[in-house]
């Protein structure tokens, strides 16, 4: 297998047979500082909009469709809760030479095409995978604050189930994310998510009010009877990983890495 196969830093998870699913890390591009590894090589920079240039994305994100066996979809992700259905002419477009830059707007992606991978681009914010493998429909979600608070993840289900998804057999896998113990929030804006989901309720290992993002993930696709496997890295803390929060505090700008899945 070749470097570019096995592709640095990837965490596979397992959502059933004939599913290929796996979160990225900062390793494995081609992309320099201020988007490079922790180590200092090139950075696996997957975001358009982050000041890196276009043709270093293209090749990162070659990267990944070659390790996943399928050319990857994304989306412009704007904080809501709209999904995308895609499908075998969008599978033509992004397996293209030229693929178009986004599948458009919107911050969940489903499809029942087998070959076309689903891409969710973070930073903090939480990836979300979903597999049903008996009726053969996979979508990614992407659940920041206003996605949690909005029900993106939800909104991701039911358009799994109106493409003959079963909820009881639909795996998830949420991705690394900023933690409870690092997401300092004001007061009243985590009384604001807990209010909706209260398990995102959260004290800072400083003892301020904290938003616990990924347990409010879990605990919403545990209300749909989907069980989740929770990778439970921290992105802040984990400097493998990009980090918009971290980056700030330093002053410069950080790339984004992603969760893929597809339909084998």
């Amino acid at each position: 297998m070749s470097e570019t196969r096995t592709l640095a830093g990837v965490h596979p998870v397992d959502l059933g047979d004939g599913v290929h699913a796996f979160f990225t890390s900062g390793a494995g591009g081609v992309s320099p500082a201020p988007w490079a590894a922790a180590d200092g090589s090139g950075g696996l920079n997957l975001g358009l909009n982050v000041s890196d240039d276009d043709a270093r994305v293209a090749v990162n994100r070659s990267r990944v469709a070659e390790r996943l066996g399928a050319p990857v979809a994304f989306a412009t992700q704007v904080h809501g809760d709209v999904v995308l259905g895609l499908g075998a002419a969008e599978r033509e477009q992004w397996a293209a030479h030229r693929p178009p830059a986004s599948a458009g707007e919107g911050d969940a992606l489903v499809t029942a095409e087998r070959g076309l991978g689903l891409g969710v681009l973070v930073a903090d914010c939480v990836p979300v995978l979903l597999a049903d493998p008996v009726a053969r429909v996979v979508a990614v979600a992407h659940a920041g604050r206003k996605g949690v608070l909005a029900g993106v993840v939800h909104r991701a289900l039911d358009a799994m189930v109106a493409r003959g998804a079963d909820p009881e057999c639909v795996r998830a896998a949420v991705g690394p994310a900023v933690c409870g113990r690092c997401y300092e929030v004001p007061a009243a804006m985590r009384d604001e998510v807990a209010a909706v989901v209260p398990e995102t309720f959260a004290t800072t290992d400083d003892g301020t009010p904290g938003l616990d993002l990924p347990a409010g993930v879990v605990a919403q696709l545990a209300a749909r009877g989907v069980e989740a496997t929770l990778v439970g890295r921290c992105t802040l803390e984990d400097k493998e990983l990009f980090s918009h929060r971290r980056a700030t505090v330093t002053g410069v700008t950080t790339g984004r890495q992603a969760g893929v899945v597809a339909l084998l």
